[in-house]
């Protein structure tokens, strides 16, 4: 009879905490007068704080739980370096996430009235989002996949309703396509589960590694087909082509703090289940999954660079569009050393190739949400002087004159992720992740990935300059608001006002006056830690590239 031992309650600490605090929120919620719903925000960038410390007493201390009496080798929960770097990663996305919600939440200006937006319910969204950072923080030390699945749904069911929260707008929309594309994944990979498990008679994930190979070779066929379909559910998460699809809107749709939170926290959560399943339970079908994993990662990055460059060239379209479609492209690169992986002799080689896709997605996290940072802080000026809602490129145009600061900081965020000095941090994954393709023997998707680097240096390149250029400058090759395709609509739109009547004159006489720009506001506190901390993380980084290979070694 399968006892499972006492639970380690250390090791569970990290997504036992932000879950804890989530609950702490709704109750409290319930109680507090309408004027300290400001409490709830504190709450809950304490809880995720007080999680990223419980990190710390588990470093360099493979522990689990969760384990079988009489096999302790078999364990559910396991908290080695690979769960720890990776919640490391989710709990900080989180957190600056949360920092970066503190002025959005119960705000309504004219712009957004303009709009027909309201505010964020603090409640709700606080619990939203604890509840799918605890689902994150729970999967990379899942192994095995009931337990695999569920974080997996609890990170992601959260986030629908996080993406369609706010009233008004394109949020409804951006979270019914984003739960539609979602739910059809989960659903094939589900199917792909039962057909591994039919193979494999077990759910964990090192049983699975031994018993599959030797499964009943009638259910071979089976055991295959549920490998790929298994893959599908977390190559979603990934954003991975054809997967895709639901990201630019999704993004464009949601509030600002929640897309940034999807482009990390989601994809961090969705790389560490690719890697669990395909590195630790399906090494013995590599030849199933490595060469499909090789061509993903290929056509997202191809994908993801040129539909940014369409962007980037027309310069009235959505900001967020851009980082939105970035992403896809920064997916493609994440793919390209658990592809390698595939092609590994033995499991020190997979390992390494593991940890270059944790470097990797170390150092977009950190410049990634760095770059929504001063994004918000564009957003907030724009609001606050009524000359839009700061989302297109545009509004970029001469952020050195208004916000020096700012815009060397958002600079540097596009030189790393271009992987350009002095973004040494940049380069030095982008290293880590081509050589990694070089020693698999995957000539080809090396040369890809260079083609594909060179292509993004334009678009990202071209938003750098955009930030030094004089704020009445007017590229020639830019296009009208009303011209600029499908992001000249909806949450990205700039709202046109009427001309004001002159004082004095009838109305309809055509005489206008210019109303007095109001000043723009001081970043608020929690927008301006967000992005001291990621251009902090990022410097020390690229001061001392080394690190991110010292965290990062070891592990699966």
């Amino acid at each position: 009879m399968n006892l499972i031992q006492n639970v380690d309650w250390a090791a569970l600490a990290p997504p036992l905490v932000v879950a804890v605090t989530a609950v702490a929120v709704l109750v409290a919620d319930l109680f507090l007068p309408a004027a300290r719903r400001n409490v709830l925000a504190w709450l809950a960038v304490g809880g995720l704080a007080l999680a990223l410390l419980a990190l710390l007493p588990l470093w360099g201390d493979d522990r689990a739980t969760f384990c079988l009496v009489d096999d302790p080798g078999l364990c559910s929960y396991t908290a080695d370096r690979f769960a720890l770097v990776v919640q490391l990663l989710v709990l900080g996305g989180a957190l600056l996430a949360a920092l970066l919600t503190v002025p959005e939440l119960g705000h309504r200006d004219g712009t957004r009235a303009a709009e027909g937006e309201e505010g964020l319910p603090a409640g709700e969204f606080w619990f939203l989002l604890l509840a799918s950072a605890s689902g994150a923080a729970l999967l990379p030390a899942a192994r095995d996949l009931a337990t695999l699945v569920l974080a997996l749904e609890v990170t992601t069911l959260p986030a629908y309703a996080l993406v369609g929260l706010r009233r008004g707008g394109d949020g409804a929309e951006a979270a019914l396509k984003f739960f539609l594309s979602s739910v059809t994944a989960t659903a094939v990979g589900l199917l792909g589960i039962s057909f591994v498990y039919a193979g494999a008679g077990s759910l964990f994930l090192g049983e699975i590694a031994t018993a599959l190979p030797d499964a009943d070779p009638r259910l071979a066929t089976l055991a295959e087909a549920g490998v790929a379909l298994t893959l599908v559910g977390f190559v979603f998460k990934v954003a991975a082509v054809p997967f895709h699809f639901w990201v630019p809107e999704t993004y464009r749709g949601a509030p600002l703090p929640v897309a940034a939170y999807l482009s990390v926290v989601g994809k961090a959560a969705g790389l560490a289940g690719l890697a669990l399943v395909t590195t630790v339970a399906f090494p013995g079908h590599a030849d199933t999954w490595g060469p499909p994993l090789a061509v993903l990662a290929g056509l997202t990055m191809t994908v993801g660079n040129v539909a940014a460059l369409r962007t980037a060239v027309a310069g009235a379209h959505s900001a967020v569009r851009l980082l939105a479609w970035s992403s896809v492209g920064q997916a493609g690169y994440l793919l390209v050393p658990l592809a390698a992986a595939g092609y590994a002799e033995d499991g020190a080689a997979r390992g390494d190739a593991v940890g270059a896709t944790l470097a990797y997605a170390l150092m977009y996290g950190a410049v990634n949400l760095g770059a929504f940072a001063v994004l918000a802080l564009v957003v907030q000026d724009a609001r606050a002087s009524g000359n839009g809602n700061g989302r297109r490129l545009a509004d970029f145009r001469g952020l050195f004159a208004r916000r020096p600061l700012a815009a060397l900081a958002m600079a540097f965020f596009l030189l790393c992720l271009a992987g350009l000095p002095p973004g040494v941090i940049g380069l030095f994954a982008k290293v880590a992740v081509f050589r990694a393709a070089v020693d698999a023997g995957l000539g080809v998707l090396a040369v890809v990935m260079a083609v594909n680097v060179a292509v993004a240096l334009y678009y990202y390149l071209r938003w750098t300059a955009l930030l030094f250029q004089p704020a009445d400058a007017q590229p020639a090759d830019a296009q009208p608001a009303d011209a600029a395709g499908s992001d000249a609509a909806g949450s990205d739109a700039v709202p046109v006002s009427a001309p004001a009547p002159a004082a004095g004159a009838a109305p309809g006489a055509g005489a206008t006056v210019a109303a007095p720009p109001r000043a723009p506001r001081h970043p608020t506190l929690a927008a301006g830690v967000a992005l001291a901390l990621t251009a902090g993380v990022a410097l020390a980084l690229s001061a001392a590239p080394q690190l991110v290979l010292t965290l990062t070694d070891g592990g699966l």
